[in-house]
């Protein structure tokens, strides 16, 4: 039998310009492609290509109309994004409210500690389903883009 190993001094951190470089390198990512989409009207037609859903079947996807619900939340108009793209307006500020805590977590030189189980993907992929039926429908064409 060997004897139990003493544990050593806990590891060391990353530096921190390692610890920032991926949630800074993604904002400035997101911030590139919003930046384009505001500069870039997707409403003038030819900058863009169409949906394939959209053109084969004329049926909208949960993403038809992201393009100009970005356009239109870069530019200030929060009511046009809306109407362009509900969820994709709530995964906009979901996705600050994840950078911020990640970003935090790298100062911290801590774990950020998300992660979603199965049931919380599977609710997110019923959600944006139930979304993209609803906006086809006759009462649901308020969502549509």
């Amino acid at each position: 039998m060997t004897p139990p190993v003493a544990p050593g001094p806990p590891p060391r951190p990353a530096p921190m310009a390692r610890r920032l470089a991926p949630p800074l390198a993604t904002l400035a990512a997101v911030a590139g492609a919003f930046a384009y989409v505001g500069a870039v009207d997707p409403n003038e037609p030819g900058h863009y290509p169409v949906c394939p859903l959209l053109s084969v079947t004329g049926v909208y996807c949960p993403g038809c109309g992201g393009l100009r619900s970005a356009h239109a939340f870069v530019t200030g108009d929060l009511p046009a994004a809306l109407g362009a793209n509900a969820i994709a307006v709530v995964g906009y500020l979901v996705f600050a409210v994840v950078w911020v805590i990640w970003l935090m977590s790298a100062l911290r030189a801590r774990p950020s500690g998300l992660s979603l189980s199965p049931v919380w993907w599977w609710s997110l992929g019923g959600a944006a389903l139930l979304f993209s039926v609803v906006r086809n429908l006759p009462f649901g064409s308020v969502l549509a883009p």
